[in-house]
């Protein structure tokens, strides 16, 4: 059963976006980051310039071919079904992933904006409703 865990209270879910695969990134772990096309543009950019003397080296699911492919640890797309591998998805859209459950874990990004933690909450109910045991952590301002 996929783990799920749900990041509450992010005041900058970009930046906090871009911490958190850089420590993905570090660990080794293979990603998968779905959510709106604009915001994973966004965010396709700020992994290459958030700090000024590093990177994260990510790919789009769908685009990336050859040995950029086969090197590749975290993919950005549209959809979970984009993705070439099922270990960690981050969602940052406003609706339950489709497939989230062939994951090994799911991490959920919930922002102090209330149309944000509204929409967390209805994904939270998803979860609980089908017996997902939920992990909840409080992220420090």
């Amino acid at each position: 059963m996929t783990e799920i865990a749900f990041h509450f209270n992010v005041h900058d879910r970009m930046a906090y976006a871009c911490r958190l695969l850089r420590k993905a990134w570090r660990s080794g772990a293979q990603v998968g980051v779905v959510g709106h096309e604009a915001w994973l543009a966004e965010l396709d950019r700020a992994l290459w310039s958030f700090e000024p003397v590093e990177f994260v080296p990510h790919a789009w699911a769908g685009r990336a071919a050859g040995p950029v492919a086969a090197l590749t640890r975290l993919w950005l797309a549209r959809t979970p079904g984009e993705l070439p591998h099922h270990a960690v998805l981050v969602n940052f859209g406003d609706e339950v992933p489709a497939g989230f459950e062939r994951f090994e874990r799911l991490i959920e990004v919930v922002t102090t904006e209330e149309g944000d933690r509204l929409a967390g909450r209805r994904r939270w109910k998803h979860y609980s409703d089908r017996g997902y045991a939920i992990v909840r952590y409080e992220v420090p301002a």
